[in-house]
């Protein structure tokens, strides 16, 4: 596998900086974009701020569930403003709402679920019996990088996030709407930080799953006008966002023009620490038609 480099740990280091939210007053935050944000904001990390917005008004418990909707395209060149409202504190359960604005306008609305840990009954289901990541081809073994499995408009200098696809992106071809790629944050994080961990883990949910319906219908996003509606969470067990997971992805229906998708995050020895839902809108692009 490939090691961690230097500027690998600087880049993880960014997004770091961007999940730690400046305070201007009571209740409300300024987060910075990385420097990479070329077009426009990568949704997992508007939704990562919005979480992160949220988790600094609570103390001591950790969020369960999330449900979030995309309202407007994030503008990288300006920071994002975050406004906590603090619905309910009760004895094991916490509620917050948050919205991202730019240039006056909502662009991200959240709600977040925050429980006190406690003990009760337990089940899971099991983790789709594929290869390790150590079995699981790199970006090199298809030729490629690990940018290629990045958004497109994305300057790197190092490698946040790593991952491991079963299938090169130049064999995708339409058909079933399953995927699945282990990831992970390639660097060093702080040890039972679970507000970090899924803050990260949230960031990362966003990469691959609306493209699990449009793989029913295009081989790549080129032939589709595609764009995340909402995404949700629910976190299950203990997150550590820097060992490998596997995400496990499939889309149930399209319709309308918007893809439906869920997402299972397990860590490597099969754990199903987290759960993931996402709508997107899909549209075939129309050459005859203006923008």
């Amino acid at each position: 596998m490939r090691a961690m480099s230097a500027e690998d740990q600087a880049d993880l280091d960014i997004i770091l900086e961007s999940l730690d939210l400046e305070e201007l007053d009571l209740n409300l935050y300024r987060g910075h974009p990385p420097y990479w944000e070329a077009f426009r904001l990568f949704g997992g990390l508007v939704a990562g701020q919005a979480l992160a917005a949220a988790y600094r008004t609570i103390d001591g418990i950790d969020v369960h569930s999330l449900h979030s909707y995309f309202l407007r395209p994030g503008d990288p060149t300006v920071p994002v403003i975050l406004d906590v409202d603090r619905i309910r504190d009760g004895r094991s359960f916490a509620t917050r709402r948050v919205v991202a604005r730019q240039h006056g306008e909502a662009i991200f609305h959240l709600s977040a679920s925050f429980h006190k840990s406690e003990d009760g009954f337990e089940h899971e289901m099991a983790m789709p019996d594929v290869p390790g990541p150590a079995d699981t081809p790199t970006p090199e073994d298809f030729g490629l990088t690990s940018r290629d499995f990045l958004p497109r408009h994305w300057n790197l200098k190092g490698i946040p996030i790593e991952v491991r696809h079963f299938v090169s992106p130049s064999d995708w071809t339409p058909g079933d709407p399953v995927r699945r790629m282990w990831f992970r944050a390639n660097g060093m994080l702080p040890d039972g930080d679970q507000a970090i961990h899924r803050q990260l883990l949230t960031y990362m949910s966003d990469f691959a799953l609306l493209g699990t319906a449009v793989r029913a219908h295009a081989s790549s996003f080129d032939q589709i006008m595609a764009a995340s509606l909402d995404h949700a969470m629910w976190f299950h067990r203990p997150v550590v966002a820097n060992e490998w997971m596997l995400y496990s992805m499939h889309s149930p229906s399209a319709s309308g023009a918007r893809g439906f998708n869920i997402g299972h995050v397990f860590s490597e020895d099969g754990t199903l620490v987290a759960s993931a839902t996402q709508e997107g809108l899909m549209r075939p692009i129309d050459p005859e038609r203006s923008t």
